[in-house]
């Protein structure tokens, strides 16, 4: 079987000697250990390497429940076009013994499988479904350019031959268009025929391949799927015109179909290869993540040289060197003195960052200038990367509800075309015989589903993509639908709203003194604490283009403050107002609300300093923009209430409820659902978890706790909350695409089917109206992900407010 998965047996034993490298990991040969089909199928030696325990990292998460073991693996399905494909999988896959659930995404070809690896394997699993004739690849393999080329490659072989073919035969049949009968000499007229039949051959054995295989799958499997139609249409009026080619006085007549039945593969073909490219660009954002990590690494050896390796020899404490225009294979601390990384992709962060010895790095980001060195920390499922990874990979596999409804539908409609192309047929057969077949044909064309099966899943995939380049993680499709229709934002405080480190607020000196020269000194003492109203302090010496001066002497009182000498050997002090003998009135004038003041004493005191939460980037532009689109904004914190009010007032919100429990924030959000509000929910903490799960719709920021975000439908990668106000305003603007193409594709049908019945759209033109519906609908899809949401809202929502 050409679409099975299969190793040389050098592959094999390479592939399962690696779990007893030193190691701990197997080197990739040049194309992939999950090459092309080389022998016959045989569980023992094309699929055992999927139970290679090494293997298995790279795409199946193990977990135990109850005591028992499970295990989640996240595929690529390839071979297949549309829903009814996803279906076969699925039926050959679920009630096998192990298989606990299985699911296939049509418009990424990703099979998520759930199944107890004490039950069975994943080789027998793969064995299951390469029977059906498709053919099951770990997520990297898949993403590979070799893959898409050769996927590519096949699929314009397969136009290009339609195409010549088609327009051969339309030239031989065109004078029997332009003249009247008997013009043309019976033995011309034969020979033209003889012609148009020989060049079919190709097209019905080569070019329509791929419909063929598939309609004999579904049919093996007693099922009947989109492609099942089409294959019919090719092969009766391939059959019928062959036989009124060699007998034109026989019970079939003497009308031939070749150029209609040309003309349809060429065009289906031609639609099926601009919805594989618009695919791949509807899902770009998403598979560029997932295939970001590099296949191999510069390891350094304990004599200081460096040698190549596969990425997946790399332990922890390794030291790689990363060149520039590579991305860093895992996360670690940068060794080289200063690199530029890029990481839009993982964080939507558009601008390069610059990286300092010590400094952090994240697996998947890029080092822009010069070679970097780097000590690694975490690798594999340890990673960022792979956390965001897991988190896409869930969101491409799920089937939002409107495309399961679409799916369902889809498969009674199939029958029902069926049924409406064979009584089409014998209608006109008492009418007239040689248009008979032309009706059935088209009726069975015309009418696949595939424009309905694709109508959501496309638009839902292309705003998730777009929303990656953003910064946006989707986890959920079904999100969008959810946040379309929400009226009401609940902001936590602490973490979501604003940073979680404290700022540099207002400043109060002394009368003659220089406020910028006592913030210099602050922040020096500051930088010699970890405590994090000290650190907030040095941090604010940042937009001062002055050197700090320099201390000695420094130490730390606990509980009091920091205590040191400046050059001249003046004693300074900061701290405490007690600590730093500062009056009673040295706060006055300051704004209310600070969490913290600290105290600056240099020849007694003379600053003192009001550290606040700081608002996140984007906080007043998204509640600005929700207002403008009808949605309203309330804060729930569980802080005191002045504080929380103070920012509730600094971001524009009215409704602002302090001092709240866990429990008491989920009260307060289910009486918000009971008046009928549709609620989104943004949070970050682990006191956010109920109310995450509780909302309608939830976002979680980047940084968020490990439940938060399992309980949320979005994930802010970049920490810019006006991404939650251009989420809300995409999700809108994909459901109306979605009504759109659902719209399309019920109206395409009710059009063609009727004329379809009557005789009025010959063969070709029926697969032309096929092939453009599904196009169309994606192509539409494709709208989502160019465009900023911004540009199309009002100006008042734009303008990003100074923090306070």
């Amino acid at each position: 079987m050409s679409e099975a998965v299969s190793l040389s047996s050098s592959e094999m034993t390479a592939a399962m000697s690696s779990t007893a490298d030193a190691r701990g990991a197997s080197a990739r040969q040049d194309d992939g250990i999950f090459g092309a089909h080389r022998g016959p199928l045989n569980v023992e030696d094309d699929f055992a390497v999927l139970d290679d325990p090494v293997e298995q990292g790279d795409f199946t998460t193990f977990a135990e429940r109850d005591g028992q073991a499970t295990a989640e693996s996240v595929l690529v399905v390839q071979g297949m076009y549309c829903a009814a494909c996803a279906d076969t999988v699925e039926c050959a896959l679920q009630g096998l013994p192990g298989v606990t659930s299985a699911q296939v995404h049509a418009a990424t070809r990703r099979l998520t499988l759930r199944w107890d690896p004490s039950a069975t394997r994943m080789s027998l699993l793969a064995q299951a479904v390469g029977q059906t004739g498709y053919r099951l690849l770990p997520l990297h393999q898949a993403l590979s350019i070799s893959e898409r080329l050769k996927e590519t490659r096949m699929a314009l072989w397969r136009l290009f031959v339609a195409g010549i073919c088609a327009m051969q035969v339309m030239m031989y049949a065109l004078p029997a268009y332009v003249t009247r009968p008997g013009e043309i000499p019976a033995d011309i007229d034969q020979l033209l025929r003889f012609a148009s039949w020989l060049l079919s051959l190709p097209v019905v054995f080569f070019a329509s391949g791929p419909f063929f295989r598939n309609a004999w799958k579904d049919l093996k499997r007693v099922r009947v799927g989109m492609d099942t139609p089409v294959s019919l249409g090719i092969l009766v009026s391939f059959l019928t015109s062959s036989a009124a080619t060699f007998d034109p006085s026989g019970p079939w007549g003497g009308e031939v179909w070749f150029d209609s039945m040309s003309m349809f593969v060429f065009f289906l073909l031609g639609g099926r290869y601009l919805e594989l490219k618009a695919r791949d660009r509807t899902a770009g954002a998403l598979d560029e993540l997932m295939n970001r990590l590099p296949e191999a690494a510069e390891r350094q050896r304990d004599d200081g040289q460096f040698e190549t390796v596969s990425a997946r020899r790399l332990l922890v404490g390794d030291v790689v060197r990363v060149a520039a225009g590579m991305a860093f294979p895992g996360d670690g601390k940068l060794l080289s003195e200063a690199a530029t990384v890029d990481e839009a992709l993982l964080t939507g962060e558009s601008d390069p960052l610059s990286r300092h010895r010590g400094d952090g790095v994240i697996a998947g980001s890029l080092n822009i200038e010069g070679p970097a060195l780097v000590q690694l920390e975490r690798l594999g499922k340890d990673t960022r990367f792979s956390q965001i990874v897991s988190l896409m990979e869930k969101a491409s596999t799920e089937k939002p509800r409107l495309a399961v409804l679409a799916d369902r539908i889809a498969g009674p409609f199939l029958v029902l075309v069926l049924l409406s192309a064979l009584v089409a047929g014998v209608y006109w057969w008492q009418e007239d015989q040689s248009k008979a077949l032309a009706v059935a044909v088209s009726v069975l064309i015309v009418t696949c589903p595939c424009a309905l099966s694709l109508a959501t899943p496309a638009a839902m995939l292309s705003a998730a993509g777009a929303l990656a380049k953003r910064g946006v993680l989707v986890r959920r499709l079904q999100g969008f639908e959810v946040l379309a229709g929400a009226d009401t934002v609940v902001f936590d405080k602490t973490g979501t709203l604003t940073h979680d480190q404290l700022a540099l607020g207002e400043v109060r000196v002394r009368p003659g003194e220089d406020r910028d020269a006592m913030t210099l000194v602050a922040a020096a003492m500051g930088g010699h604490s970890r405590h994090p109203v000290s650190q907030a302090i040095a941090r604010s010496a940042q937009d001062l283009a002055e050197p700090l001066p320099s201390l000695s002497g420094m130490r730390e009182v606990a509980g009091q403050g920091l205590e040191g000498r400046l050059a001249d050997g003046t004693r300074v002090r900061l701290g405490s107002a007690a600590f730093c003998d500062a009056p009673s009135d040295a706060t006055d004038g300051m704004p209310d609300g600070p969490k913290a003041h600290l105290w600056l004493q240099h020849t007694g005191w003379v600053a003192s300093f009001g550290l606040a939460e700081c608002l996140r980037k984007g906080a007043v532009t998204a509640v600005k923009a929700l207002e403008s689109e009808g949605v309203k904004s309330l804060l729930l914190s569980g802080d005191r209430a002045a504080a929380a009010e103070r920012i509730g007032r600094a971001v524009g919100i009215d409704a602002v409820l302090a001092d709240a429990s866990p429990e008491a924030k989920l009260q307060y959000l289910e009486s918000l659902q009971s008046e009928g509000r549709q609620v989104v929910m943004v949070g970050d903490g682990l006191n956010d978890g109920p109310v995450l799960a509780r909302a309608d719709a939830a976002f979680a920021m980047g940084h968020a706790a490990a439940l938060a975000q399992a309980q949320s439908d979005f994930v802010v990668q970049n920490g810019d909350i006006a991404e939650i106000a251009n989420t809300h305003w995409l999700a809108k603007r994909t459901m109306r695409v979605v009504k759109q193409n659902l719209a399309w594709a019920g109206a395409y049908n009710a059009i063609t089917v009727p004329l379809a019945l009557a005789g009025m759209m010959p063969p070709w033109l029926a697969g032309l109206g096929m092939a453009s519906s599904s196009l169309l609908v994606v192509v539409n899809a494709m709208r989502l992900s160019g465009g900023s949401p911004a540009d199309a809202r009002p100006a008042a929502a734009k303008a990003e407010a100074t923090a306070p």
